[in-house]
């Protein structure tokens, strides 16, 4: 079941507007835990020319689903805290990997790292699922 699972969760990927509006792209997928990235470009910078954290978050959060659902059963964020400790630069290719943590029945607990390709640290999350008992809706 898991690779079905994963395949599925590939595709739905490869089909949603908003990863495609930011660049993001699944790399890997498998049970709690996921990898996407994205090029930090010119249209992604806040007003001091900085990559905006919404470019950055939008990474992060993107790996989360991922991971948190590659079980099969829906999983939706309860909490998230994020710690932006430096910048990318334009260009730069990002890397998010979600981490489960910690799992039960309901809840879920996961650690989501951006890195720059090279493996500078970009920002670090903590992040809380809720898990639902229905299965996702496109398996």
């Amino acid at each position: 079941m898991g690779e079905e699972i994963f395949k599925a969760i590939q595709k739905r990927v490869e089909e949603e507007a908003y990863a495609k509006k930011m660049g993001l792209e699944l790399v890997e997928v498998e049970e709690g835990r996921a990898l996407v990235e994205m090029e930090f470009t010119e249209d992604m910078e806040n007003i001091f020319g900085m990559a905006h954290g919404g470019a950055i978050f939008s990474l992060i959060d993107e790996a989360f689903e991922v991971a948190a659902n590659s079980h099969g059963t829906v999983s939706v964020a309860l909490s998230m805290t994020v710690n932006y400790v430096s910048s990318p630069k334009k260009g730069d290719s990002l890397l998010a990997e979600a981490r489960e943590v910690n799992r039960s029945n309901r809840i879920g607990t996961y650690e989501i790292h951006v890195r720059r390709e090279e493996g500078d640290l970009i920002a670090v999350c903590q992040a809380l699922v809720y898990r639902k008992r229905e299965p996702l809706p496109f398996l």
